[in-house]
C-alpha cells in the first residue's frame, strides 16, 4: 500500500522539531493512546509497529517493512469473509536458521525456515477482547496444494506436520493450509523471526516472569531456578522455544509457556514508559518494523497504525488463549492428530464471532506446563 502523500514532520532522535510557522498545531497523540495500542500489539503481534507509526520516524519506518501479497498468492479459492466486525490475524515464528538466526536458533542451515510458533488471533466485533488459538507444529495434517508468493506450486501432502507447509510454500501456503484445516479466511499475516524477537526484548528493557519450577534446558539456553526473573531478550527466546526444560518435553508444553509469556508481555508494555521516552520508542519501533513481515493489506506504516488504533480496548485480561484441540497420536508419542469434533466447536465459535466453549478443550491432550510460567 503506497504512503499517503500528506506525511507527519520527520524528527529524528536527539534533534529539536521545527517549529510551524503558521497554521492550527497537529495535537500529538497523548501517552495513554500509545499505551493502549502498545497493549494492543502484544495480543496481535503488532503492537509497537501501529503505536510507533504517528511518529516523527515515519519515512524510516515504512521503509522497513517487508510484505507479502497473500491474496494474489491463493487467488479466489479461499473462505469466505464473514462480515461480522470481527477479523482472523495468523501470526507466526518463523525458526529460520539462516544469518544471525542460526546462532540463536541452533540446528543446521538447511536453507530452509519452518513455523515454529502459530496463532490464530481472532479480534471480536467491537475489537475489546481476543480469542488466541495456537496451532501445535506437530500436528499432523492433510496440507492442501497452494501456490507460494513467487508463482510456484506445490502439491498437496496427506498426514505432515503443520510446521511443513510454511517450510514448502512460505507465508502464502501457511495461511492456505490454516483455512483449510479451520475454514475461516485469515484477514492478515504478521511474521517474526529469532533476530527481531530477541531485540525487540532487549530494546523493551525485558520481561518479567515468575516461574513455579526450576527450568533448564540446553538446547534453548535457558536456566531459570523456580522464582521471579526479568528476562532479557535470549532468555525469552529461550522461553518460548523450550521443550525439554519443563512439562513432558512436548509441543504443547512449549505452547503453554508461550501464552503465559505473551500475557505477561502485554502487561510489562503498560509499566516501562516507552511513550514519554523519543529514544526508547525510536529504538522500538524501528527494531519492530525491521522483524516483522506482514500481509500487503499491512504493508505500510499507516494502514498498521489504523489496524492498531482498532485494537486499543484488548488487554490480556480480556484475551483468552487456547490450544487446538488435539490428541496424541498412538503411533508415535512425538506426534498429534486433531481432535476434530472440539477443535469444530472452537471453529465455529470464532466464525460466529462467539466465545470458545470451555468444553471445546476438555479432555483434549496438554502439555503439562500450565501455571509454571505467570506474569512477575
Amino acid at each position: 500500500m503506497a504512503a499517503e502523500s500528506t506525511q507527519p514532520a520527520i524528527t529524528e532522535p536527539g534533534t529539536t522539531p521545527r517549529r510551524r510557522s503558521k497554521g492550527r498545531r497537529r495535537k500529538a497523540p497523548s501517552t495513554g493512546r500509545r499505551a493502549v495500542r502498545a497493549t494492543a500489539w502484544t495480543a496481535a503481534g503488532v503492537v509497537l509497529l501501529g503505536g510507533a507509526g504517528a511518529g516523527y520516524v515515519y519515512f524510516k519506518l515504512n521503509g522497513n517493512l517487508h510484505s507479502v501479497d497473500i491474496n494474489q498468492a491463493l487467488g479466489s479459492d479461499r473462505p469466505t469473509k464473514v462480515d461480522n466486525g470481527s477479523e482472523n490475524i495468523l501470526v507466526l515464528g518463523s525458526d529460520t536458521r539462516s544469518g544471525t538466526n542460526r546462532k540463536l536458533g541452533g540446528g543446521t542451515d538447511d536453507g530452509s525456515a519452518r513455523s515454529d510458533t502459530a496463532m490464530i488471533v481472532h479480534v471480536y466485533q467491537g475489537h475489546k477482547k481476543a480469542s488466541v488459538v495456537s496451532i501445535p507444529r506437530d500436528t499432523l495434517v492433510d496440507r492442501p496444494q497452494c501456490t507460494d508468493t513467487k508463482g510456484t506450486a506445490h502439491p498437496a501432502a496427506s498426514g505432515v506436520m503443520f510446521n511443513e507447509a510454511y517450510s514448502t510454500g512460505g507465508a502464502a501456503c501457511a495461511v492456505k493450509t490454516v483455512e483449510s484445516i479451520t475454514g475461516i479466511r485469515m484477514d492478515h499475516y504478521l511474521e517474526v523471526d529469532f533476530e527481531g524477537f530477541q531485540k525487540l526484548i532487549d530494546d523493551l528493557g525485558g520481561v518479567q516472569v515468575t516461574t513455579t519450577r526450576n527450568i533448564r534446558d540446553p538446547q534453548s539456553h535457558l536456566d531459570l531456578k523456580a522464582g521471579t526473573h526479568t528476562l532479557d531478550g535470549e532468555q525469552a527466546l529461550g522461553l518460548v522455544r523450550t521443550r525439554h526444560g519443563v512439562g513432558d518435553g512436548s509441543d504443547l508444553g512449549r505452547i503453554q509457556l508461550q501464552q503465559a509469556f505473551v500475557k505477561a508481555l502485554i502487561d510489562q508494555v503498560k509499566h516501562v514508559g516507552v511513550f514519554t521516552n523519543p529514544k526508547k520508542l525510536y529504538d522500538l519501533a524501528d527494531t519492530a518494523t525491521k522483524a516483522v513481515t506482514t500481509d500487503s493489506d499491512l504493508g505500510s506504516v499507516n494502514s498498521l497504525m489504523d489496524f492498531a488504533g482498532g485494537l486499543k480496548g484488548i488487554s490480556s485480561s480480556h484475551m483468552k488463549m487456547v490450544t487446538m484441540p488435539v490428541r496424541y497420536d498412538p503411533a508415535n508419542p512425538n506426534r498429534v492428530l486433531l481432535a476434530r469434533s472440539k477443535a469444530q466447536l472452537v471453529w465455529n465459535a470464532l466464525r460466529n464471532d462467539q466465545p470458545i466453549p470451555a468444553s471445546a478443550t476438555e479432555g483434549t491432550a496438554t502439555g503439562e506446563a500450565k501455571g509454571v510460567v505467570s506474569a512477575g
